[in-house]
């Protein structure tokens, strides 16, 4: 039985009231989608709403691979393919082909193509906006993570805590703007915040080189929660990352639905589906296409619901059971 923890006014509500079908376009609209890691239920969600809808779609496909360096020859590529539309996964990809609001470069971004995002976490702190309604450029999109007071109450409603523990990708824009809002969060409502970042070659590509050092010395310094964000790299290193925590006792806690998808020993998430994110996109996506609407005209949005999960066989593993009260909206697996 699938029940939602946090329900806020939002605008998943309108992806009902879409028209059942498009009228057929003379020809099909043209769309470059630069993915980071390929594709995920994100796209494939994506792709359901536009062939559901009946629009016609012709996709040019280009994955980052999670090489930053790539991302300048597609913003050049798309230049002169002059598309339709513009799609992009993550906060990397979308700061690397639009850059970001207070950096305009033309000559290097792509900055004369509407632009639509999903999975970016916080599209404001990472500067890809200046605000998610009247953001002033022409990127809207949906952004998948809730709101951090909602995951931080999640946390203590599950189990009280006075010191998180985080552990992330300095490199990556989007988990540094999540680690300086959970200090700022922290600052107001009374808990500490402990972060270690992955090590760093001289290129600044991260390490895999002590992990299960990083995650021993945030159980020392007090960490009752590790806080597992929106993070590529850490997703790429969730194995060794849960496996340190399990050892050392630790609650993990997952902001992202792949995490607690994967087999990696993870405790709990406040979470929203990937497909769900990909048909919210596609929807806003729709509106540029069809309706002839600017992309600045079109808020940048999340789902007006986020699922509660609660992985027992973790919890038995660390003798931390969630309180009775839980099991009316949690989703037990």
């Amino acid at each position: 039985m699938r029940r939602t923890f946090l329900k806020r006014a939002g605008a998943l509500s309108a992806l009902a009231l879409a028209p059942p079908a498009w009228a057929q376009a003379t020809r099909p609209f043209r769309i470059v989608a630069v993915t980071w890691r390929g594709k995920t239920q994100v796209e494939i969600g994506m792709e359901d709403f536009f062939g559901k809808q009946g629009l016609p779609i012709e996709f040019t496909w280009r994955d980052a691979a999670q090489t930053p360096a790539r991302l300048e020859g597609f913003a050049r590529e798309i230049k002169e393919l002059r598309p339709d539309l513009v799609f992009t996964w993550g906060t990397t990809v979308t700061l690397g082909i639009a850059g970001a609001h207070d950096a305009p470069n033309p000559q290097r971004y792509v900055t004369d193509v509407p632009l639509f995002f999903a999975m970016v976490a916080d599209p404001v702190g990472a500067k890809v906006v200046t605000a998610l309604k009247g953001q002033g450029r022409d990127v809207t999109g949906v952004f998948h993570v809730a709101p951090l007071s909602a995951q931080v109450e999640t946390m203590r409603t599950y189990r009280k805590f006075a010191t998180l523990g985080v552990i992330y990708n300095a490199a990556e824009a989007n988990s540094v703007a999540i680690v300086a809002s959970l200090k700022r969060l922290a600052a107001t409502q009374r808990f500490a915040v402990v972060d270690v970042a992955f090590d760093r070659d001289a290129d600044g590509k991260p390490l895999s080189t002590g992990i299960d050092e990083k995650i021993a010395w945030l159980k020392q310094a007090g960490a009752e929660w590790l806080y597992l964000g929106p993070d590529t790299y850490l997703f790429s290193q969730l194995d060794r990352v849960a496996a340190a925590a399990l050892e050392q006792r630790l609650a993990t806690f997952s902001a992202t639905e792949a995490v607690l998808n994967s087999r990696a020993p993870v405790l709990t998430g406040l979470v929203s589906s990937y497909y769900l994110v990909g048909q919210f996109a596609a929807f806003k996506a729709a509106q540029i296409l069809q309706k002839g609407m600017r992309a600045r005209d079109i808020p940048i949005e999340t789902l007006s619901r986020y699922s509660f999960i609660v992985r027992m066989e973790v919890a038995k593993q660390l003798d931390i059971l969630p309180p009775v009260a839980l099991f009316n909206y949690a989703i037990v697996r």
